[in-house]
């Protein structure tokens, strides 16, 4: 039956990166060898955890002989807007400048983040501008 929860956890999203960075599908082994090279999850683990990406959507595999192959269905930018999404959804009723008020408020950004996010706003601001 498959599962029907669309969110990835953070085991997931850990296994996904490996998953996105790939050129080509990969097999349980190869994902645990890049991931967890001193041996930190088992073989099973990362296993039934790529199954469940399987069962979930975010990725498909492939039997080739005796292995499994996995690759992603949708790219790691798609997936990350859904997850922002819901998140600012559920947490700032769908309001980013709501968000981006807290973080400023919260202090939890330095100066040189702030100046970033500037310089992107202003980029994005001239980018649409262009576009017009």
């Amino acid at each position: 039956m498959p599962i029907r929860k669309k969110k990835l956890s953070g085991l997931e999203w850990e296994i996904m990166e490996i998953v996105w960075q790939q050129e080509k599908p990969v097999s349980v082994r190869e994902v645990l060898e890049i991931a967890y090279p001193n041996g930190e999850k088992a073989y099973t683990t990362v296993q039934t955890v790529m199954n469940h990406l399987v069962d979930k959507g975010f990725a498909r595999k492939e039997k080739i002989g005796l292995v499994n192959f996995y690759a992603p269905t949708k790219p790691r930018e798609e997936t990350l807007e859904g997850e922002v999404t819901r998140f600012v959804n559920r947490t700032f009723g769908g309001s980013v400048n709501a968000l981006v008020s807290f973080m400023l408020d919260t202090k939890s950004l330095s100066a040189d983040e702030v100046a970033s996010l500037k310089a992107l706003i202003d980029q994005k601001t001239a980018d649409d501008k262009e576009e017009k």
